[in-house]
């Protein structure tokens, strides 16, 4: 296994990766199909979103993101293609990004959540501020998690907020 960049042409295939990966909760083909915009990769946002992928044996089983500026960023994307998912590479993908952030001088990285993967974000060590409002289903509200990537762990103030 190895985490390399990703590159722009594989933005198609690592936005089906995404799709995958969000039906593997359960999602119904309506719910996704809402859900396709806003988990679409663009070829020219792949670098610009600090995109890294997860290759094993020559296929990409998984990617992340780091998006925005310094101090303050998101870890925009993460999936990991749902034969993987619970072998270790969401951990790695996720350590991946803290180590991207520092380098980049980020002292705060927020998370907006499915709500199946909190526990997930929660056992990395990030902590829930609140919720944020869902990009593609209107009224849908998900976690909004926040972590600080120089210690690998909480950051910022733990009572729950709501940004809309």
């Amino acid at each position: 296994m190895r985490i390399r960049a990703a590159r722009p042409e594989e933005a198609t295939a690592l936005s089906e990766l995404a799709l995958r990966s969000k039906g593997h909760w359960g999602y119904d083909e309506d719910f996704l199909a809402r859900c396709r915009e806003e988990l679409t990769l663009q070829p020219e946002e792949v670098e610009q979103r600090r995109t890294a992928v997860v290759e094993h044996q020559g296929q990409v089983i998984g990617f992340v993101t780091v998006q925005g500026d310094p101090p303050d960023g998101e870890l925009g994307m993460l999936f990991v293609d749902p034969p993987a998912i619970g072998s270790g590479i969401g951990r790695l993908l996720f350590e991946h990004a803290l180590a991207v952030a520092r380098a980049q001088g980020f002292t705060r990285l927020e998370i907006g959540a499915d709500p199946y993967a909190e526990p997930f974000y929660r056992a990395m060590g990030a902590t829930r501020l609140g919720t944020v409002p869902s990009g593609s289903i209107p009224g849908r509200d998900l976690p909004l998690m926040t972590i600080d990537p120089r210690r690998g762990g909480p950051s910022g103030p733990s009572e729950e907020k709501t940004r809309r």
